[in-house]
């Protein structure tokens, strides 16, 4: 299934839903929107991941690239990840560096 990506930002956070597959071929769809993000200052980016089907090596650079892009005091959450994208995102360590989470939470 292609990407496509969608951002929405409001009262300080950015969230960005994710639908299909993060590849080599996409990875510089989620970077656009995650520039987009960056350039309305969040002090949180929530990735929407419940429609996510795959995420390649690319796709992970993707997530690094947002880390390095939103700074230190940005927290990243991915939401509603399938275990297979789960498993990905841990085998590299990188769920270290966001939160992962079932559901949205309201703050």
């Amino acid at each position: 299934m292609e990407f496509q990506g969608k951002m929405h930002a409001e009262n300080g956070v950015a969230t960005i839903r994710l639908i299909g597959e993060v590849d080599s071929r996409s990875a510089h769809r989620l970077n656009e929107l995650i520039v987009a993000a960056a350039g309305r200052t969040p002090r949180r980016l929530v990735l929407l991941a419940e429609d996510l089907t795959y995420l390649s090596s690319a796709g992970l650079r993707s997530l690094v690239f947002a880390h390095q892009k939103m700074g230190r005091d940005v927290e990243i959450v991915l939401v509603g990840v399938r275990p297979e994208v789960a498993e990905t995102i841990r085998l590299t360590g990188f769920d270290r560096s966001i939160v992962m989470q079932e559901a949205v939470e309201e703050r």
